[in-house]
């Protein structure tokens, strides 16, 4: 009996063993039963339509359990129940309305306040995505993103277009503050010749006849000597057609079938002769060519422009010789002028002008009676060399300035002025100098740079040019006197810079450091070291040619003497070049005071873009440069301020063909 009963027990015992594990097989099996169970149950299909949705809900939930608590104990139903908690309440219409597939989404129920949210498990945690290409929630999405796509590259451009404008009205302010005229300050080359053409004929011709001259480069390294001869004889025809046409209205009428006939050939040549890297090449070094050649025309201008600047016009040599002939017929006592009492009287406004040029001294002279308050208190003191004395004299004799009064003087009269006395008379007359002036193969052509042309001007020969430093020499009997260049208008009465108080000062000038290149270190050589050790290279130039001197202050502070101490020093050229405007900043350093810009505006001879405002509201306006208003190359848009005072219908004007 003890082994069976032995037996038994090990069946038992085996029996009881494995109970758990088929009460674990038996719930897996029930749990998805139980879950579609539910679902069945909360469909709807019952025909519970009318019942409101929370209730249904509920009602359905109850039902279902009520039908299992008779097949399952409350352990199980309760197991179950914890099981699918996490997963929120189960409904048909959730299926329905969601169409799962691959991907997931999210989707608020319109019936319930809960959401039902499958997950993905990864490392960084739940992870909830949406699927539906042809949603509703999606097409929104996408036009939202693709709103703020618009939004955002709208900005973006809104946002380059103000940098760019931050940048071009940076770019303007810049110019502003640097002299536009600078590099083309000896040059012809000027806004009204400028050759930028807008319209549309000319340049497609010119377009044509640079991409024949590429293809017919071509053609002859590839020995196409069909395609070859076409285009040199298309090329021809453009040519002529084009002739020296600058606008659309220079061009004839047959100039289309060229241009039409030039299209068709080149459409040619691109199909048989196009090359990328050929074509890139030739355009490269015909553009090239096109610098070098501008190059050679820039520097050849810049030489001719120093040329005309230097010479003087046909009818004024003419007006100088006619008025010399008739002088020298005078009668001796014909020869004075009226009110020499005047002439020395400190009480009056004096004026000294100091040209060679009649016509221009003319100018000044008559701009400068005409805008007078008083005119019979002003005087006017002329300086001329020997050549032109008669003439000078000969011109104010048959023009009188109406009631002011004027005198005529030679410089080579003055005898104090000599070598022994003026240092730059004596450098003048120099070795050296005359070797810098007159030597045949010194650099004074084309192969020279324009620095050097430009102070190769006789100008600086002539001593007319340094007398300017000898005024209490000339006028000792004076007080005050106003200088003036030759190269002047006067627009206003002058009267008033008298009454300016100079403050102990000797020189009352505009001062023309508005631009950086008028600034001390543009005239003087600073490695030098006594200017170096004697001026500060930004102190602010000043401009000659409207000057108020004080000649007690001059006198007592022994400006001459400063002057040929200094000139004394530079007789190698080595602490400036040629000219008046350097030794003047250094003799007048610390003795300017500086007048309001008003009084004098300087440019039109160089500058272009001198403000009109500015030189209508200019007591004196300076052709200060090369392109003298007397000459041809004269700016055309200036030149009217300084012919209406021209006396145009004059017998000798006409006779010498001034016009």
């Amino acid at each position: 009996m003890t082994p069976r009963r032995g037996v038994l027990d090990s069946r038992s015992r085996s029996k009881g063993s494995h109970f758990p594990f088929l009460v674990f097989i038996f719930l897996c099996l029930l749990v998805p039963l139980i879950f579609f169970a539910r679902v069945l149950l909360t469909s709807g299909q019952n025909g519970i339509s009318t019942v409101p949705s929370k209730q249904a809900s509920k009602w359905r939930e109850w039902q279902a359990l009520h039908d299992l608590r008779s097949l399952f104990s409350k352990e199980v139903l309760d197991v179950i129940d914890a099981s699918t908690n996490d997963m929120g309440p189960l409904n048909l219409d959730n299926f329905r309305k969601n169409n799962f597939s691959a991907s997931w989404r999210v989707v608020e129920l319109e019936n319930s306040n809960t959401t039902f949210q499958p997950t993905m498990h990864s490392r960084e945690g739940k992870l909830k995505v949406e699927q539906g290409t042809d949603s509703h929630a999606q097409k929104a999405r996408r036009q939202l993103i693709d709103k703020r796509r618009e939004k955002l590259a709208a900005e973006l451009v809104k946002q380059d277009n103000e940098v760019l404008i931050k940048l071009e009205n940076a770019a303007i302010e810049r110019s502003k503050s640097v002299d536009s005229a600078v590099l083309g300050k000896y040059s012809i080359w000027r806004k009204e010749m400028d050759s930028e053409n807008s319209d549309s004929t000319v340049r497609l011709i010119r377009d044509q006849m640079i991409m024949a001259k590429a293809y017919l480069s071509i053609a002859r390294l590839k020995n196409n000597q069909e395609l070859y001869r076409e285009l040199q004889s298309q090329l021809k025809d453009s040519q002529r057609a084009l002739g020296e046409a600058t606008s659309d209205a220079d061009l004839h009428r047959s100039v289309h079938e060229k241009i039409r006939a030039m299209g068709r050939l080149l459409s040619k040549a691109k199909e048989h002769l196009y090359d990328c890297k050929l074509i890139t090449g030739k355009l490269r070094a015909m553009l090239v060519t096109a610098d070098e050649q501008v190059r050679s025309l820039k520097k050849q201008s810049t030489f001719l422009s120093q040329l005309a600047a230097k010479t003087i016009p046909n009818g004024i040599h003419c007006l100088s010789l006619q008025l010399s002939i008739d002088y020298h017929l005078l009668p001796p006592e014909k020869r004075n002028f009226p009110k020499s009492e005047n002439l020395e009287n400190p009480n009056l406004y004096h004026y000294a002008l100091f040209s060679d040029n009649v016509l221009a001294a003319s100018v000044v002279v008559n701009s400068t009676i005409k805008n007078a308050k008083d005119p019979s208190k002003h005087v006017f003191h002329l300086v001329t060399d020997k050549l032109n004395y008669a003439a000078m004299n000969m011109w104010f004799l048959l023009n009188p300035p109406g009631k002011a009064t004027i005198h005529v003087e030679n410089v080579d009269e003055f005898k104090w002025l000599n070598s022994s006395y003026c240092p730059v008379l004596r450098q003048l007359e120099s070795a050296s100098m005359k070797e810098y002036y007159f030597k045949a193969g010194h650099p004074n052509t084309l192969s020279s740079s324009a620095s050097n042309l430009k102070y190769r001007n006789p100008k600086y020969l002539s001593m007319l040019n340094h007398l300017r430093f000898y005024l209490p020499q000339v006028y000792p009997k004076l007080d005050k006197i106003l200088f003036l260049d030759d190269d002047i208008i006067v627009q206003k009465d002058l009267t008033g810079l008298w009454d300016v108080d100079l403050n102990g000062k000797v020189n009352g000038a505009v001062e023309t450091c508005r631009e950086s290149f008028h600034r001390f270190d543009k005239y003087l050589n600073f490695t030098n070291p006594h200017i170096a050790r004697n001026f500060n290279p930004n102190a602010c130039g000043w401009a000659y040619g409207m000057n108020i001197f004080d000649l007690k202050e001059w006198k007592r502070k022994d400006i001459t003497g400063i002057y040929h101490k200094w000139q004394n020093m530079n007789e190698d050229r080595l602490l400036w070049k040629l000219g008046t405007l350097p030794p003047g900043l250094i003799t007048f350093y610390g003795l300017t005071h500086p007048l309001h810009k008003s009084w004098h505006v300087l440019g039109l001879g160089y500058n272009p873009s001198v403000d009109r405002s500015e030189i209508e509201n200019a007591a004196v306006v300076h052709y200060n440069g090369n392109m003298k208003p007397w000459l041809e190359i004269a700016m055309v848009k200036y030149r009217s301020y300084w012919t209406k005072y021209v006396k145009y219908d004059h017998p000798y004007l006409r006779a010498c063909k001034l016009s």
